[in-house]
Formats: structure tokens, sequence, C-alpha cells
């Protein structure tokens, strides 16, 4: 089963969580043995999963890869201005694959999936949602 669903980010650099999104796609799948794949269309936006607990943590992430990775100083800025969003959205990489575990995400406790948009805003981050069962 394939889905994808859009989200929309306000910021120029922004975590925002998608994990309730993604249960329901496993949901709607009805797949209780399987994985899903979670993809994000797009080549500065990326996807992470992370500590959902501590708001300051998304926080974190954003200012340690804008510290390492500064805006303006790269050959591609030339052309768009957003040449450190790509290199960002590469590092972090456009996907994540999570067990479905019993008909959920087999997430920890402390753990959500994140969209990141490092090139916002945007009115629509398409994420594509592929869900595989593993032949129950």
């Amino acid at each position: 089963m394939r889905k994808s669903f859009t989200v929309t980010s306000r910021t120029r650099e922004s975590l925002l969580d998608i994990t309730e999104h993604v249960e329901e796609v496993v949901h709607a799948s009805g797949v209780t043995q399987g994985i899903i794949h979670v993809y994000v269309q797009g080549a500065t936006a990326a996807i992470m999963i992370q500590e959902n607990w501590d708001d300051s943590v998304q926080t974190d992430v954003v200012n340690f890869l804008r510290k390492i990775i500064p805006q303006g100083v790269w050959l591609h800025d030339q052309q768009d201005g957003n040449g450190d969003a790509h290199i960002k959205a590469g590092l972090v990489g456009p996907s994540e694959t999570i067990p479905i575990i019993d008909g959920v995400l087999g997430l920890s406790r402390w753990q959500n999936l994140f969209l990141c948009d490092f090139d916002g805003p945007r009115a629509g981050r398409t994420v594509v949602c592929t869900v595989l069962s593993m032949g129950e």
C-alpha cells in the first residue's frame, strides 16, 4: 500500500512532527507485521526520528545544523539562496523505515517521526508512505 500526505511549514527551518499522519497510514493499511517506509519529496527536506518529549531537542537539531552548515556561503546560493538547505537535507536523508509490530509503529516511547524542512515556509511538502506486509 502507498499513501501520501502533505505538510505545511511556517518557518525557514523546522522539524514538524508527522507521527500521527504515519500512524493513520499504518492503521488504514491493516498491516500488523511489516515495515513502513516514509519518504519526503524535495531536495531541501528530510525525515528524521527524534525525541518527542522535549521540544528543545528539535530546536537543538536546527541550531546545530545552522552552526555547521551556515546560510549564504555555498556556490549554489548564487542560484537561489538555499545551498545550506540542500546540504542539510542530504546529511539527514530523505527517508526512514520503521517496523510495524502488532499493528503499530515500532518506535520507542520517546521517538517520533519528523519532517525536517530546511527551505520553508512551504505550503505543501509531500510525504510518501509505503507499507509492506511481512506475510502475516
